[in-house]
This record gives structure tokens, C-alpha cells and sequence, in this order.
């Protein structure tokens, strides 16, 4: 691999360190650097995977980590919904 393609995998690894800082899933990631900084999804996935490989641990720990702050993201929506239809239905309640 030459000089250029080193350097060119290099730039995609650290992009996607970026997108792992705003808790991008590989998707969305994918879907960024394609949209932002024109590479190619399959590049993306490709060294996605590669670091995956390297770094197990931290990434089983960061999809845990996702998932949980998804799940914390589902029910406080769920929550700010049943607020709002309560609050709703006081009003019309003393209409």
C-alpha cells in the first residue's frame, strides 16, 4: 500500500475517532463522512471494522454504552409525553 493510501486510511480512522466522540453508531458515521467529507461508505465500514478488531473491548463497551444512553434518551421522552398529555388534559379539564 502506498504512502497516499496509508495516509488516506489514517484521515478515515481519525474521522471516525470524530464520529465516536458525538456517539455515532457505524451507520450514522457512515452516513456523515459520506454526506461531509465524501468517503465512501464502504471505506468507512471497512476501517470501522478494522478498529472493531483492534479494540474489541472498548468497542462492546461503547455499543453497551449506546444502547443504555438510547434506552435513558426512550424514557425520558416517554416521560416528557405523559407531562405533557397530563398537562394537556388539565387545561381542557378546567375549560
Amino acid at each position: 500500500m502506498g504512502e497516499s493510501s496509508a495516509s488516506y486510511i489514517r484521515m478515515v480512522h481519525h474521522l471516525i475517532e470524530e464520529c465516536i466522540l458525538f456517539n455515532m453508531s457505524r451507520e450514522e458515521c457512515m452516513d456523515a463522512l459520506s454526506k461531509h467529507a465524501n468517503i465512501s461508505p464502504v471505506i468507512t465500514s471497512t476501517v470501522w471494522k478494522e478498529l472493531e478488531k483492534e479494540n474489541k473491548e472498548f468497542f462492546q463497551a461503547y455499543a453497551r454504552g449506546k444502547e443504555e444512553r438510547e434506552s435513558e434518551m426512550e424514557t425520558t421522552q416517554r416521560i416528557h409525553k405523559m407531562l405533557l398529555d397530563s398537562s394537556k388534559k388539565d387545561t381542557h379539564d378546567h375549560d
